[in-house]
């Protein structure tokens, strides 16, 4: 009787641990575009992986609605060798915190020029991206990153290093760095920057696919799902795009736009849910745009017009699908820090973020855009919150 028994629970022990690695093997990993599968518990690759690739609106009544803030141009890591570098991140912590506790929003995306890469003397700058999304992953908030033209850029020696008092002390961050080598001026890829995220925080919904698309990284889609019914039912995709800039031209590529076309017919065929697009440097529509509204700005919402637009260095498709997709309602970008409007264009909005961080040029003072999607009936608005509490710059992107 005890052989039996013995037999019987070797039997299924075994049949658990298949089960396991059937489970495993169906489940674990992101797909090639970086979407996220929701895998509790499981790691691939030593990357812990995110509950799934789905936002969810909260609620499920009347009125329900998911908020989302934008950070943008934050240069974590800038002049990181003098005390003005580390206030300024210290204040940047302060603008996020302030309006994270305002809001309280339900996600969070980091609209590029998260670091400073060009001015980082380390040798992995995930040490000042850890920084910036600090205040998200403090308040237990999940969030979203993209890449900016500063974020993997060489460093760049600075020219009164070589005056006549010499190259001065540099201050290097204290921590666990594998290899020992804690200071240097290596540089950190885009790939090796969104791995560190994406291992060392269970919150972030950030994908690095497909690798066809390199040295393009920040390429992915998530789904916002409505709370109606069995929970499944999409309400809007959010794309994110790297605009490039750094280490290779500042560009959506031909193949990223093909990467989006396909993408959009796979998940969104019959053109019946919304869609919004994240990238951090404007397209040469935001160009157009901004000449066109440039003296009467009626039909323009924000409060900075105060620079030009610095765009993409070549349109390579990527404006031309949009304008062919009638539910894109809205493309958000970063990169110009006098800058923060929305402006109609075709059958959708093109948006600025606001300047949040205090690296980075421009004194204009400090915010985020937010965005307020709500279902039945689906709606989409947008405003600026200011550091110090004000909001302006109300925008209904459905209009």
């Amino acid at each position: 009787m005890s052989k039996l028994l013995k037999s019987m629970a070797q039997i299924r022990w075994c049949m658990i641990t298949i089960l396991v690695l059937i489970c495993c093997d169906i489940a674990v990993g992101r797909s090639e575009d970086g979407h996220h599968e929701r895998k509790i518990g499981l790691v691939e690759d030593g990357l812990t992986l995110p509950t799934d690739g789905c936002l969810r609106v909260g609620g499920g009544g009347e009125g329900s609605s998911f908020k989302v803030v934008l950070f943008a141009d934050l240069h974590f890591g800038e002049n990181a060798w003098t005390d003005w570098g580390p206030k300024q991140d210290v204040k940047s912590v302060k603008v996020m915190s302030t309006i994270l506790d305002v809001e309280k929003p339900d996600f969070v995306v980091y609209l590029g020029d998260v670091i400073t890469a060009n001015n980082l003397p380390i040798h992995n700058a995930s040490f000042y991206w850890d920084q910036a999304i600090s205040p998200t992953r403090a308040r237990n908030i999940p969030w979203a990153s993209l890449f900016g033209n500063h974020d993997d850029a060489p460093f760049e020696w600075p020219i009164d290093w070589f005056s006549s008092s010499g190259i001065p002390q540099i201050l290097c961050p204290s921590g666990n760095y594998r290899g020992g080598d804690k200071c240097s001026f290596k540089g950190t890829t885009r790939l090796e920057l969104m791995k560190n995220e994406i291992r060392r925080n269970s919150l972030s919904y950030t994908g690095f696919g497909p690798t066809n698309l390199w040295p393009s990284v920040s390429n992915y889609v998530l789904t916002l799902v409505s709370p109606k019914s069995d929970h499944k039912v999409p309400l809007m995709f959010m794309y994110f795009l790297d605009s490039g800039g750094g280490s290779y031209p500042e560009v959506i590529s031909a193949i990223q736009s093909e990467w989006f076309y396909n993408k959009s017919q796979e998940l969104n065929p019959e053109s019946s849910v919304p869609e919004i697009v994240f990238w951090h440097i404007p397209s040469k529509a935001y160009e157009k745009v901004a000449k066109k509204a440039a003296h009467t700005r009626k039909q323009c919402v924000g409060s900075l017009f105060e620079e030009r637009v610095a765009a993409q260095e070549a349109e390579m498709g990527m404006m031309k699908l949009l304008k062919e997709r009638p539910t894109v309602k809205a493309v958000f970008v970063g990169h110009n820090h006098g800058l923060d409007w929305c402006c109609p264009y075709k059958k959708m909005w093109l948006c600025y973020a606001r300047h949040t961080g205090y690296g980075g040029y421009g004194s204009w003072d400090r915010g985020a855009r937010i965005l307020e999607i709500s279902d039945d009936p689906f709606s989409l608005k947008s405003w600026i919150r200011m550091e110090n509490g004000t909001l302006h710059g109300e925008v209904d992107l459905l209009t």
